[in-house]
Order: C-alpha cells, then sequence, then structure tokens
C-alpha cells in the first residue's frame, strides 16, 4: 500500500471513527491530534487495533508514543516504516 492510499485510510478511519465524519472538513494531514483531544488512551487503542487488523501493520507497544501519534503525517510514516520493516 503506498504511503497516500495509508494516509487516507487513517484519515477516513479517524474522520468516521473520532470525528463524526469530519462534517467541517477540519482534520488535516498536520491536525494536532493529541492537542485538539482527538486521540485519548481509549481512541489510541482503537486506532492501534486498526492499523494492526485493517492495514495489517504490526505496532509494538514501543512505537505507541507521542511522537508517532501527533498527527496523521506522523501516524503514516510510522506505519509506513513499520511495513517496510515487515516486508
Amino acid at each position: 500500500m503506498s504511503e497516500e492510499e495509508t494516509s487516507k485510510r487513517i484519515t477516513e478511519f479517524i474522520r468516521e471513527r473520532f470525528l463524526d465524519g469530519d462534517p467541517q472538513g477540519e482534520l488535516e494531514p498536520g491536525s494536532p491530534l493529541l492537542e485538539w483531544g482527538v486521540l485519548n488512551s481509549l481512541r489510541v487503542a482503537r486506532l492501534i487495533a486498526f492499523i494492526r487488523s485493517d492495514l495489517g501493520v504490526p505496532v509494538s507497544a514501543m512505537e505507541i508514543n507521542p511522537d508517532n501519534l501527533r498527527d496523521v503525517r506522523s501516524i503514516t510514516a510510522m506505519v509506513t516504516r513499520l511495513a517496510r520493516a515487515g516486508a
């Protein structure tokens, strides 16, 4: 899966599950998810489960940190890096 497709799928997941579809279209690749309160511990668990099951990318507990979850861009970079490492 390309980085662009990965970003699109992560964005869609966050919009649908955490932002009620994002009707205002406010979510951008650099939107601060932690700062805005979009991600909390429960939502991070749901996001990681989505990445593991739907995207097929294993994510270790060491990868679950603020730097990797800051925004869609950083989440996509983490997923892409882990997918390449596992390939």
